[in-house]
């Protein structure tokens, strides 16, 4: 039996990421407190964590804790070594105000950085995303690393803007503090891989769309590929390797990939779903014309064609991480979601 290490503090405990992130740390021997909003939700969470293999239960502990509130983050961070902070608003609709959502992203990372600070915490790492990375840059001919950042004050998406703002509060927090305090900081892209059950990240739902059909054809739309796997375990490594302290880290696990190749993927790789997985194009200018009849459209048309190459070199380097092939993470979201029934045969 393996002898229990440090306390390592997950904070939203029900969301996709934070769940491999519990998983991981279970496995290796820490003992694990995490945030959830309402404690009634915790079964809920026990029972998606159960379907990924869950380990020593007895190490788990909730507390609930909200980003938009004061209440109970001290007591969630006491005797905490590591900060996982993995927890974020994301947008379930576009709001007119786009500060109903940047607010609480910054305020929310900035509570749990206090109260990670006065309860002595060694490292927090910090989820934050490649929106707050490749958006303000022309991408063409451009590979996005580290160095680059969104402008927040560029004509952006809320949710794109919130992930900035919040990134660059949590270095500005840091480096006004004293010092003992590290911050590391993982940058994702669309974060796919196995469900655990209905609470899944969005980006998946472009696979189960195109395995139930709901998909017809398939727009000019490229992305980059992370497997929730991995990215767990990149932020355990970023949480114990002592270079990793003051840096950021890029997440995605290998070239950029357009829709009609993950649809083919799925197409050629999941027999039980392959008739219903359409390889047609839509084409752009009929989704520019669709999007004024259609709002859920809007999103798509400013990302049509466009193309953000990104490098994970460093995290390879500095941390030794080594994804999963794109091929290999699609497949095994696709055969997750025929596994817990949220893809129907």
């Amino acid at each position: 039996m393996k002898q229990q290490k440090e306390t390592v503090l997950v904070t939203g405990g029900s969301g996709f990421l934070a769940n491999y992130c519990i998983l991981q740390l279970l496995a290796e021997g820490y003992a694990v407190k995490t945030t959830i909003r309402r404690l009634d939700k915790k079964m809920a969470v026990i029972n998606q964590l159960q379907a990924g293999g869950l380990q020593h239960p007895d190490r788990l502990y909730f507390i609930a804790a909200d980003l938009t509130k004061d209440e109970n983050w001290h007591e969630a961070v006491a005797g905490c070594t590591y900060i996982l902070h993995v927890a974020s608003p994301f947008p379930g609709n576009a709001s007119k105000n786009e500060n109903e959502l940047i607010m609480p992203a910054k305020d929310g990372t900035l509570r749990v950085l206090c109260a990670a600070h006065s309860a002595g915490v060694k490292r927090v790492v910090l989820t934050s995303s490649f929106a707050a990375v490749g958006y303000s840059i022309n991408p063409r001919g451009h590979v996005f690393t580290e160095a680059d950042w969104t402008d927040a004050n560029a004509k952006l998406p809320a949710y794109i803007k919130s992930k900035a703002v919040a990134e660059k509060a949590a270095w500005d927090f840091v480096t006004g503090t004293d010092g003992k305090m590290e911050l590391t900081v993982i940058n994702p892209v669309g974060i796919f891989g196995p469900v655990l059950g209905e609470d899944f990240s969005s980006s998946i739902h472009i696979i189960r769309r195109m395995m139930t059909g709901e998909m017809p054809a398939i727009p000019d739309v490229y992305t980059n590929l992370a497997d929730v796997r991995d990215v767990a375990d990149l932020h355990i490594r970023a949480m114990l390797a002592s270079e990793a302290a003051g840096q950021r880290f890029l997440a995605l696990s290998g070239p950029v990939m357009s829709f009609t190749e993950i649809a083919h993927t799925i197409k050629t790789s999941v027999a039980e779903v392959s008739e219903r997985v359409s390889i047609k194009a839509a084409p752009s200018w009929l989704l520019r014309v669709l999007s004024l009849l259609k709002p859920e459209l809007k999103q798509v048309i400013p990302n049509l064609g466009v193309v953000r190459n990104a490098a994970n070199g460093k995290a390879k380097r500095i941390l030794g991480w080594k994804p999963r092939s794109n091929q290999e993470i699609i497949i095994d979201t696709a055969k997750s979601l025929l596994e817990r029934g949220i893809v129907k045969v």
